[in-house]
């Protein structure tokens, strides 16, 4: 039993290694795309993650990285089938692929959802996750992926967005225009550096 558990502690050390040298040499091959030099902490997947339930299924995620929202998920109730991860990164993808083999992974820009085909015609997202840096891009791009979203999403859905700025990185007239509305959910000061948490919903 005790070696067992040696093993296993010994493979999440790895597997934690792998992630941060994984994700230091995506930042460092694109720093506007990654935005991050290290992996989001379990603190922050817990907050981004704590209003969903089995009832949010199916559930997207957008630019997962290395999973640790996605295992937050998991935890929450959300079956790894009902899972689509949409992943712009080619070694994040493969790694995405191999870590949750049920889940569906989408290897491509997330500005493309609304013209993606994820699931049945007549089911739709519960939520949408995003660890998209939305503070990186135009306000074109950020209009195309929340209105992509909101196609996906039922129209009780919800979008999940953090951020290491100090307010939603939405901007205000992209949110007049699509008619939403975002409310801070709550700060996770463990994460490096500290983030907030945004709900956006249809006004």
């Amino acid at each position: 039993m005790r070696a067992n558990n040696a093993r296993a502690d010994t493979n999440v050390i790895a597997d934690i290694v792998s992630d941060v040298v994984s994700f230091v040499a995506e930042w460092t091959a694109s720093p506007k795309r990654v935005a991050s030099v290290a992996p989001s902490s379990k603190a922050l997947g817990e907050l981004i993650t704590c209003e969903i339930d089995s009832g949010s299924a199916p559930v997207i995620e957008l630019g997962p990285g290395t999973g640790v929202f996605t295992r937050c998920l998991i935890e929450r109730g959300i079956p790894e089938q009902d899972l689509t991860l949409i992943e712009l990164g080619p070694e994040f993808a493969r790694r995405l692929a191999r870590r949750f083999p049920a889940a569906q992974v989408v290897q491509g820009d997330a500005r493309r959802i609304g013209r993606m085909t994820l699931f049945d015609e007549d089911r739709h997202a519960g939520a949408v996750v995003s660890g998209l840096p939305l503070l990186s891009m135009p306000p074109r791009h950020i209009m195309e992926i929340l209105s992509g979203c909101f196609r996906q999403l039922r129209p009780d859905g919800v979008f999940y967005q953090f951020t290491y700025g100090p307010g939603c990185p939405v901007p205000r007239a992209v949110l007049e225009r699509l008619g939403l509305r975002a409310t801070r959910i709550g700060r996770a000061w463990l994460n490096i550096p500290p983030a907030g948490v945004y709900r956006i919903v249809a006004d």
